[in-house]
């Protein structure tokens, strides 16, 4: 398994932040990785609301069909999976002094099968990844 963390300041209020992320179709904007996000249910972003995503890693496109796990007034808990990885983002939101926020963002990467044996020589690159989350999202939530 691989994990990443990243403790992100940003300048919106929290329930602006949060409302944002929640709409996990946002993730081309400040995700790196995130070719496409498409919605595949209708009606309110709510638990149980479903995405497919399509990211490119190290030259290679993939999709992972992800689902909103849990949704509370500071959290959100997304999951994706495929045949090769189950994939869970753990997003919270917290008001900070002065009307901004801080977003501690959490990546947790669980291969399966023959991939598990890689895990341990991608953490590098996801590391990566987690820096461009942390680079970008505050500059989409400032232009928004």
């Amino acid at each position: 398994m691989v994990t990443v963390e990243r403790r992100i300041p940003v300048g919106r209020p929290a329930e602006d932040v949060l409302r944002y992320l929640a709409d996990f179709g946002h993730t081309p904007e400040w995700d790196p990785g995130t070719v496409s996000c498409v919605r595949t249910d209708t009606g309110p972003v709510t638990e149980g609301s479903r995405w497919t995503n399509t990211s490119r890693f190290r030259g290679r496109t993939t999709q992972l069909e992800y689902r909103l796990v849990r949704r509370e007034p500071d959290r959100l808990l997304f999951v994706g999976e495929n045949g090769t990885v189950t994939a869970t983002d753990d997003i919270t939101v917290r008001p900070t002094d002065g009307g901004g926020a801080v977003v501690d963002y959490r990546a947790q990467l669980r291969f399966k099968g023959v991939a598990r044996l890689a895990a341990p020589f991608l953490r590098g690159a996801f590391e990566e990844l987690a820096d461009g989350v942390a680079d970008r999202l505050p500059q989409v939530l400032a232009a928004r």
